[in-house]
Order: C-alpha cells, then structure tokens, then sequence
C-alpha cells in the first residue's frame, strides 16, 4: 500500500503541472493576440494621444509577454530530467 500511495502524490502534482503548463500556453497566446490587435490599433489611429496610449499598451503587453515565457522557462527547467554526461555515439579507442 506504500507504494501506491507515492504513486497517487506523483500523479497529483504532474496533473498541477500540467494544469500549470496549459494556463501558461494560454496566456501565452491571449497576450499574443492582444499584442497583434494593439499593433494593429497602432498602425491604424493618427490622433496623437492614441498614438501614445497603444504605445503603451504595447509596451505593457511585451512586459508580459517576456514574463510568462520566463515562467514557461523555468517550468520546463524544473520538469526537465538531470543532465548528467551523455554517451558518446562514436566508441572510444
């Protein structure tokens, strides 16, 4: 019974994890699709404080955008198995 019962915890956390993962995936391409729209805001307004106000937005998009794939990064690195030394394919002589 021991045993399963690590099993049942390590099942938890990598379905969190994934969970994780898949939020991170979203927002990820949510802030895309909001960064294309304020681009397009952007390239389509001539009204000065308009101009400045995407510029902005644009600016805060990017600050988030940079953030979550840091957090995707670091994700991915704490999922990621040790690296240790690889064999060599060529044998050695």
């Amino acid at each position: 019974m021991k045993g399963g019962r690590k099993g049942v915890f390590r099942g938890r956390r990598g379905r969190e994890e994934e969970a994780l993962r898949l939020e991170l995936e979203g927002s990820l391409e949510q802030t895309r699709l909001q960064l294309a729209q304020a681009y397009a805001g952007f390239n389509s307004v001539t009204d000065q404080e308009l101009i400045e106000s995407f510029i902005y937005e644009i600016q805060a998009l990017q600050a988030r955008y940079s953030y979550l794939l840091r957090q995707r990064k670091a994700l991915e690195a704490q999922n990621a198995p040790a690296e240790g030394p690889q064999p060599s394919a060529l044998p050695v002589m």
